[in-house]
């Protein structure tokens, strides 16, 4: 485990806003198509994206189903037969491995599965006898999903801090640490309550991913195991207000050094409930009080970057932009963003190639304007409150870029 430090968090001043953003001048990666189609699967809706830029190849997953495509949509293989929830997913450029959360919540069991995508070569490879997928148990999602939150008025409420299980995953390095060995981070989800005020951070958990594969163990969906880390190697929290369900998908971005956490809207009063925020890759995690009652839990905070669009009554930034069903960042400035298809035929998922601006509401531009417009949210959504909003645009390079460095489902 970090050491975890003691001095409490103080917000930095805000930075005045910077200049308009001119037009974008990154060239176009021409290596990459603007759009590529998943096709339409029976299965749930699509839940995240990784994109192996190196080999040419997609991973799309569809809550009960991973899909993997090259980058023409052209389909090399499935792996099929999960009963629980699979959920965001993030490539491993280190040992050529897709992991990604999966939950059974009935089993109150939440594991990091590992694909060995290698040899995902053809469609409709099982989960259990196919020798495709292994999973590693975290524990430390289990213990805050079956014990008591505290709020600050004192009440004791399931689910410590509104926790739901697992969602995003991605590969980066600490916060704080921007040269630093890259790490798994996989976030809650969070129970969407507007009634308590301790489920208003987000929750990631950091992991060596090497420390993790020696107890990683055979999918056995009728006798979940038990075998995985005691504790985490560090547990972060992000003050966002409550979002529905958590992180939907987590990415760590090279070009700008930062996380982006893409969620489905929140509801609670007091807060801007955006889309979209962006953690700060170069500020540490600071110890710092989690709540205002008499005796509040303390926990390792991280910093929203204060680009974009700003709340003033709650301090936090962010955009109006989702991210919530596949977000890939690829480096250079440019992403790929998924759009939720839904049809006769199952779901499926369109990705669209886009270039960051920097600009709120929106950072991201799209390269293909003649694709039809996002579809509805997935999932559950109410209609953004008014709120007080200050728009901050920032550079091209995002005023972002870091210095140079060394069937059981839930719902969402």
């Amino acid at each position: 485990m970090t050491p975890r430090g003691s001095a409490v968090l103080t917000a930095p001043p805000r930075p005045p806003a910077p200049a308009a953003a001119p037009p974008s001048t990154t060239p176009p990666r021409r290596d990459l198509p603007p759009r590529i189609d998943s096709g339409m699967w029976r299965a749930g809706h699509v839940q995240g994206i990784a994109v192996d830029t190196a080999q040419g190849f997609v991973y799309f997953s569809f809550t009960t189903l991973l899909v993997k495509t090259d980058l023409s949509g052209t389909v090399i293989g499935s792996v099929t037969g999960f009963t629980g929830h699979l959920g965001d997913v993030a490539f491993n450029p280190h040992d050529h491995r897709v992991y990604a959360s999966l939950e059974y919540k009935a089993a109150e069991s939440f594991y990091v599965a590992v694909f060995e995508v290698d040899r995902v070569t053809r469609r409709g490879m099982d989960a259990e006898s196919d020798g495709v997928v292994t999973t590693v148990y975290l524990k430390e999602v289990a213990d805050d999903f079956t014990a008591a939150g505290r709020t600050d008025d004192g009440r004791h409420l399931p689910h410590r801090y509104g926790c739901s299980g697992i969602d995003g995953i991605s590969f980066g390095p600490t916060p704080g640490d921007p040269g630093g060995h890259w790490h798994l981070m996989v976030a809650y989800g969070i129970y969407s309550d507007t009634s308590r005020n301790d489920n208003d951070h987000q929750v990631l958990l950091q992991y060596d991913p090497a420390a993790l594969l020696p107890y990683k163990r055979t999918l056995q969906q009728d006798r979940p195991h038990r075998s995985g880390p005691d504790r985490p190697q560090d547990k972060f929290f992000v003050r966002t207000g409550n979002t529905r369900f958590g992180v939907q998908n987590l990415k760590y971005d090279p070009h700008t050094g930062h996380w982006f956490l893409g969620v489905y809207q929140g509801a609670k009063d007091g807060f801007p409930n955006y889309r979209l925020f962006l953690v700060d890759g170069t500020v540490p995690p600071v110890r710092a009080p989690l709540g205002t009652g008499a005796t509040p839990d303390h926990g390792r905070m991280l910093q929203l970057h204060p680009s974009g669009l700003h709340h003033p009554a709650s301090g936090i930034s962010g955009w109006d932009f989702r991210a919530d069903v596949g977000f890939e960042a690829l480096g250079d400035g440019y992403y790929y963003v998924s759009e939720q298809r839904t049809g006769p035929a199952g779901n499926g998922s369109l990705l669209r190639l886009h270039r960051w601006t920097g600009n709120p509401p929106a950072p991201f531009d799209p390269l293909d304007r003649t694709a039809r417009p996002a579809p509805a949210p997935v999932g559950p959504s109410d209609p953004m409150p008014a709120r007080p909003t200050v728009r901050s645009a920032v550079p091209v390079d995002g005023g972002l870029r870091r210095a140079a460095a060394a069937p059981q489902h839930s719902a969402g």
